[in-house]
Formats: structure tokens, C-alpha cells, sequence
């Protein structure tokens, strides 16, 4: 059966052979890991996690933000994630956050991304180690329906910090939403703004959700990883918990998230990550920050409600 060309509009990242090699030559890894703490900036780590972590430095990140394996059955580039019982995920949580810890600041601040089952254990082994201070959640608006269930359509993220000294930038993570009912009070604006084409309003942002669009085939983010999170939904975390400069620190890279978003905000990135066809794709996607750093949502230092085009874009400027 005679194979169908991809469409013109498909932009999922992908790898030439040639690429692959020199990709691979770009990380470290366990064999060749440095031995001062310059030489893991702006580095993507090709190797496990568990056996890397002990030679990472210690009070090294700014900010974690890590996307475990849900406890559920997932295939991930052919090796499998089958779920565990409640007190073995448990335990697996508990050895990689003491690891974590050891890398984490004083004053630094942690992210865990879960989904709602596995949300019931991160929460409470999280609360042995760091000071919880909340829960995210984000819809995803695709997704398979359920015939007997609800379908899910959200996931959490928890937020964490080592101590009660840290970082939340809360002016750099406004949402911009356009305003419905421009009420006025004696003839001026009452709580919204207009610029003569729009008239909206930055808010605060809440711990729900609903603007972030999952990547898909179309977006230049986007790869075949099957539990790949948006840039923009880690340009929040990365904007609100750490400042340019900073650190920011992803134990489970999957195909690169955290470390792209930390790169095009101007923060100095780590990853690990075990699978080398997706540590090839972190340093693509790498690559491709430094030509465009733009993020989907985000434009004009505030975050866009989900599918709404702000009328000057990056691309139109």
C-alpha cells in the first residue's frame, strides 16, 4: 500500500540520520558527565535519571519542573510504563524526589505534572519533602472519549517549594482575556483597557486552566512524543517561579518542554532524559529556539486566551 505524503502544513519535528549522530555527540552523558557546574548548563543528559543524579551538583537548580511517567500502562518509544500499586508509585516517587532535592535551592521552587489518579500519591509523598502550595489544573481540549467513563480531559500540576523564601513573578504571568461587558465609570474605563482595537483585560491567574492548546501536527513545537506538554502551559510555570538567568531543571525531558521554553525565555536549562531518539529531539527543538523563539499563546509579555489570534503577532510584526 503506497505510503500518503505528509501534508504541507505537518510540521512535526523531525530527524535526518546525519542529524541524529551529531544530536547525540551534542549531549552528555554518564560516561563523560563534567565536574564543576557550568559544564551541565544549557546541557540535555542522555541517561537515566536514578544513575545520573548522584553526579549532578547539589543546590544546582532554580527551578525543577518534572513530568514522571503516570502510573498508568504507556509505551514510550517501545519501552513500556506498566502501573504499579499505590505504594510501590509511591515509592518510586519518594527515590527520585530525594534525588531532586539535593539539586533543588534553598529557595527554589518544584513542579510535578500528573494526571488525576496519580495526582492522589504525588500530592502526598510531595508534602513529605516541599512546602505544597497548590494544584494546577489545565484542560486538554483533545482527547479520546470513554464508552463507560468520563472522558479526561484535564490533567494537575502541583507547585511546591523547598522553604518559605521563593520566587512567583506574578506580574510576568497575566492573562490577557478580552472583555465582554466594557462597563465605564464616569466616562472611562472601569477594570479593562482599549489600544483602538481591543478592549481587554490582564488578570491575575487562577489554578485552573483553560488556554493552553496540546501540541499537534501543525504546530512547529510539535513531535511524536506521545505525552509531549505545550511550551506555553511551562512558559508559565518558568515565567512566575524563577528570572532570566536562573536555572531551570527537568529530570524527565521526554522530548524537551521544559529545556526549549527555559532556552527562549533566557534561562539556563538541564534535562535528563533515557531515551536517545528523544534526547535528539530536545536538541532539535534546541536548535530551532535559537532561529524562533516565539511561544504559541504568548505575545506582547502576556498570555492569550486559547485559539484567540492577537491582531499583531510575531509573525505579523
Amino acid at each position: 500500500m503506497k505510503q500518503k505524503n505528509p501534508s504541507p502544513r505537518n510540521r512535526t519535528i523531525t530527524t535526518s540520520q546525519a542529524e541524529n549522530k551529531e544530536f547525540l555527540q551534542r549531549c552528555l552523558h554518564k560516561n563523560s558527565l563534567p565536574e564543576n557546574k557550568d559544564g551541565f548548563l544549557n546541557k540535555v543528559i542522555c541517561g537515566d535519571f536514578f544513575e545520573t543524579a548522584p553526579f549532578l551538583p547539589e543546590n544546582f537548580a532554580d527551578l525543577i519542573i518534572a513530568d514522571p511517567p503516570y502510573n498508568m500502562h504507556k509505551s514510550f518509544n517501545g519501552k513500556v510504563f506498566s502501573p504499579l500499586s499505590i505504594e510501590q508509585y509511591a515509592d518510586y516517587t519518594r527515590k527520585w524526589l530525594t534525588l531532586a532535592k539535593k539539586i533543588l535551592k534553598k529557595d527554589g521552587s518544584i513542579y510535578v505534572c500528573c494526571d488525576w489518579k496519580s495526582s492522589l500519591i504525588i500530592g502526598n509523598v510531595l508534602s513529605e519533602f516541599f512546602t505544597l502550595r497548590n494544584r494546577i489544573t489545565w484542560q486538554r481540549e483533545k482527547g479520546r472519549g470513554a464508552k463507560a467513563n468520563w472522558k479526561n480531559s484535564s490533567e494537575d500540576i502541583y507547585f511546591a517549594t523547598a522553604g518559605n523564601d521563593y520566587k512567583f513573578n506574578l506580574q510576568a504571568v497575566k492573562q490577557r482575556r478580552k472583555v465582554l461587558a466594557p462597563y465605564k465609570e464616569n466616562g472611562n474605563p472601569k477594570d479593562w483597557q482599549s489600544d483602538g482595537k481591543l478592549k481587554f483585560r490582564d488578570t491575575c491567574p487562577g489554578n485552573f486552566w483553560d488556554d493552553i492548546t496540546v501540541p499537534f501536527w501543525s504546530m512547529p513545537e510539535n513531535t511524536a512524543h506521545p505525552t509531549q506538554k505545550p511550551e506555553k502551559l511551562f512558559a508559565k510555570l518558568i515565567l512566575a517561579s524563577s528570572d532570566p538567568g536562573d536555572v531551570v531543571f527537568d529530570p524527565f525531558a521526554g522530548s524537551g518542554t521544559a529545556c526549549v521554553t527555559a532556552k527562549k525565555l533566557n534561562r539556563f536549562y538541564s534535562g535528563v532524559e533515557i531515551d536517545p531518539e528523544y534526547c535528539i529531539w530536545n536538541e532539535k527543538r534546541l536548535e530551532n529556539a535559537s532561529k524562533n523563539p516565539e511561544i504559541q499563546g504568548f505575545y506582547d509579555g502576556v498570555f492569550w486566551e486559547r485559539n484567540s489570534v492577537p491582531y499583531q503577532s510575531a509573525k505579523g510584526k
